[in-house]
């Protein structure tokens, strides 16, 4: 696909002007030049043109906000001058696997002042002796060449912050895990203690209530027997009757 129609496609029905990222890697440059972009990407923050057979940025449009810009696997092999004058607020510049050999070439990035990270990797350029120490030399803004400071340390990116996190989580959940593990282990000493002895009570209570409701259950019920033995009315017989009236005759 030509470069022009797959910039065409990637703007989605959206203007130019509100373009901030653009991919259009492993398309096609008719002659070797940048097809179709042009100054109204003025808010264009990341561009990434890898292998679409550039030779030559000349026809790079003006990118004011372009921070970060990926041309690896192309034919470039100069006028990197252009960049400066197009591109001045770049932080991230990919240039590997170019045609890219001599340190002059190089030395047009030196305008770039915000660049932060040059990725020169399997250009020719590599092989020059004392090539790293060369290129920190000639651009002092540079803190990365390669993936690396000069002092061989590596440069953070989203996988690495990723890796550090998930072992910084590991490390945190053996630690957590461990602390988790003392604790309920001594909960569960406690608890059990706790239980026991709690279990020991309530049944020891349990017996207390067990008397003391059957000793109220019979006090109740000899309650109950003598207040029906006190309650009952005893039956006259009529012999008692019989006295009452024979009495009762005698005094009249």
């Amino acid at each position: 696909m030509e470069m022009k129609k797959r910039i065409s496609l990637e703007l989605r029905n959206r203007t130019p002007a509100e373009v901030v990222d653009l991919v259009v890697d492993n398309c096609r440059s008719s002659d070797g030049e940048v097809e179709g972009l042009t100054d109204s990407f003025k808010e264009l923050e990341f561009l990434s043109m890898v292998n679409v057979g550039l030779t030559s940025l000349a026809k790079m449009p003006t990118l004011p906000k372009l921070r970060k810009l990926e041309l690896s696997d192309n034919s470039i092999s100069g006028g990197l001058e252009m960049l400066s004058e197009k591109c001045p607020n770049l932080t991230y510049l990919n240039l590997s696997g170019n045609k890219i050999k001599e340190l002059s070439t190089v030395e047009a990035l030196q305008n770039l002042k915000n660049l932060k990270s040059l990725d020169l990797f399997n250009c020719e350029i590599t092989t020059l002796e004392e090539y790293r120490e060369s290129i920190f030399e000639l651009l002092p803004q540079l803190t990365y060449l390669d993936g690396f400071d000069q002092e061989d340390n590596e440069a953070p990116d989203s996988e690495g912050e990723d890796d550090d996190e998930d072992e910084d989580g590991a490390e945190g959940a053996d630690v957590t895990g461990d602390y988790d593990e003392e604790d309920e282990d001594e909960e569960g000493s406690e608890g059990g203690e706790v239980g026991l002895s709690y279990l020991m009570k309530e049944g020891i209570q349990d017996e207390e209530d067990d008397d003391d409701y059957v000793e109220e259950e019979e006090e109740d019920e000899d309650e109950d027997a003598d207040g029906g033995v006190r309650g009952m009315k005893r039956k006259r017989d009529p012999e008692d009757d019989g006295e009452e009236d024979d009495d009762g005759e005698d005094d009249e």
